[in-house]
């Protein structure tokens, strides 16, 4: 997949420099040194493919933990819910994966299509993922290299400033708007190349404004009135609401790493291969405080996200409601009823070639349901967050068909019991993003945004001996070393405007 990206090389061995010395240059000397396994001319398609794959791979599932879904008593793994400052650096691995991957392919994308006018909605799809790519980095470590970052291959800039979080969140914005508005349904497209909607202009127009409703809602303690514009455009714009317009990256159950779903695939073979439940390679299991929820509410998704295993051979595992326990974050030891706690159901969150759920329904009815409170749109409140709610627990229906499809009569009581409070927006608040937080696990990735911003759910940051926050809930992760040692300019710069390099400094958004 990877050939396209080849380049040139010349032999420049001792042998060939002697040869030249002696019989001089020849005509055909470029072509006897050319690789005949290099392409010399970029193909969208083919590099579009790989761009989704990569962006959706860039993942910080050490958020997991963070967001209270997993723990694990070893100390190294569980970073992400105990915050070990022998351990910060981990955090740095969304960042260094990002630039050499998606968004170097996708700058690599829209240089060869910018030019021409035929080739518009290629354009358009790559400048719309190119802002879910780089809005899940700063969202993470807050300002970050934009505007001249990708430009080594084609600028010879290796050291690129870092822009500030604000500017990159307008151009994010604008990025959109102009996107969206360029999608034209009689030009080509990517097609079957396109992962997530086949090159349907109709559908990549909802994901656009679907992230313009989120990015711009992101605003809310910044700058509420900016928030409301945006908010405001996306709604007329047209947002996600049917379950068939869900943005996904669909996947195989077998071949090359890159075509399985990359959270199960990189839980399962960490942590969760021997699916025995007792000798779990990094001591993870569900966090106490996901599963006690999911208990105390009566959610019927409890069972289909996950089991305990009772032995046998093969082991066989249990979705029984009363049996499934979460582990405590504050272990530094395996605890003696270990095998018996809850984790991963290998048939649904572990499916290899179950799909990522970029942006959903359920996501896109809950902050529909905020921007309805807040008075910038003509919807009922109260309908949206059932919506909400109910789209949330069909999603998992499209993630396992088999194993995560409830019955429509457990779906309809679930919603019935979770009725939109009505004693005020603070309480609603919490409400909505509570619901929020189970709905979109397992991407923690945007459950740690939506928690920076809203303050829900309500949890308790776990407070371990070592960590690295004081007790705190870490507000941004770390940039990566080599940015100290590569780009020390940039990156002093950009401590010296945002705050240190430190876990609770916070981003721009989260004041």
């Amino acid at each position: 997949m990877n050939a396209f990206l080849s380049k040139c090389k010349l032999l420049t061995g001792f042998g060939l420099v002697a040869f030249a010395g002696l019989s001089g240059c020849t005509k055909d000397f470029v072509e006897l040194n050319a690789n005949p396994n290099a392409v010399g001319t970029l193909t969208p398609e083919y590099l579009f493919t790989k761009a989704q794959y990569d962006g959706v791979a860039n993942s910080l599932l050490l958020l997991l933990g963070t967001m209270q879904y997993t723990t694990s008593f070893n100390d190294v793994a569980g970073f992400g819910s105990k915050y070990i400052a022998s351990q910060v650096n981990s955090s740095s691995s969304s960042f260094t994966s990002a630039y050499p991957g998606a968004l170097n392919e996708l700058s690599l994308i829209i240089n060869a299509v910018k030019d021409d006018p035929a080739q518009v909605n290629l354009l358009a799809e790559a400048r719309i993922w190119r802002v879910y790519c780089y809005s899940r980095l700063t969202d993470v470590y807050g300002d970050i290299p934009y505007a001249q970052a990708t430009l080594g291959y084609t600028d010879n800039q290796f050291t690129p400033a870092y822009d500030p979080q604000q500017a990159i969140y307008a151009d994010l914005l604008k990025e959109l708007d102009e996107a969206a508005q360029s999608l034209d349904a009689t030009k080509p497209t990517f097609g079957a190349a396109d992962l997530i909607y086949a090159g349907n202009t109709a559908q990549w127009k909802k994901f656009a404004y679907s992230q313009m409703l989120r990015l711009g809602l992101r605003l809310t303690k910044v700058d509420l009135a900016g928030a409301q514009t945006w908010a405001t455009k996306a709604l007329a714009g047209g947002v996600i609401t049917a379950d068939a317009d869900i943005a996904k990256v669909t996947y195989l159950a077998t071949g090359q790493i890159i075509n399985q779903n990359p959270v199960a695939y990189n839980l399962y073979i960490s942590d969760y291969i021997a699916a025995n439940g007792s000798t779990n390679q990094e001591g993870g299991k569900y966090q106490d405080v996901f599963i006690d929820y999911l208990k105390q509410t009566r959610d019927p998704r409890l069972g289909i996200v996950s089991v305990v295993y009772t032995g046998g051979s093969p082991n066989v595992t249990d979705t029984t409601f009363a049996k499934q326990q979460g582990m405590p974050a504050n272990l530094g030891a395996k605890p003696a009823n270990f095998a018996r706690l809850s984790e991963p159901n290998p048939k649904t969150v572990l499916l290899r070639n179950s799909p990522v759920l970029v942006f959903t329904a359920a996501e896109s009815y809950f902050l529909q349901t905020e921007a309805a409170l807040r008075g910038w749109s003509g919807g009922t409140p109260a309908t949206l967050y059932a919506s909400g709610v109910g789209a949330a627990l069909r999603q998992w229906s499209i993630i396992s068909p088999s194993d995560g499809t409830l019955p429509a009569s457990k779906i309809s009581a679930y919603v019935g019991r979770n009725q939109l409070v009505t004693t005020g927006f603070p309480q609603q608040m919490q409400q909505i993003y509570t619901q929020f937080w189970v709905s979109i696990f397992p991407d923690a990735q945007e459950s740690f945004a939506s928690y920076r911003r809203t303050g829900y759910p309500a949890l308790t940051p776990n407070n371990y001996p070592g960590n690295a926050t004081g007790g705190q809930f870490p507000r941004r992760f770390l940039y990566p070393v080599s940015e100290q040692n590569l780009n020390p300019v940039s990156y002093a710069a950009a401590i010296a405007r945002q705050g240190p390099d430190v876990l609770l400094t916070r981003v721009y958004w989260d004041k």
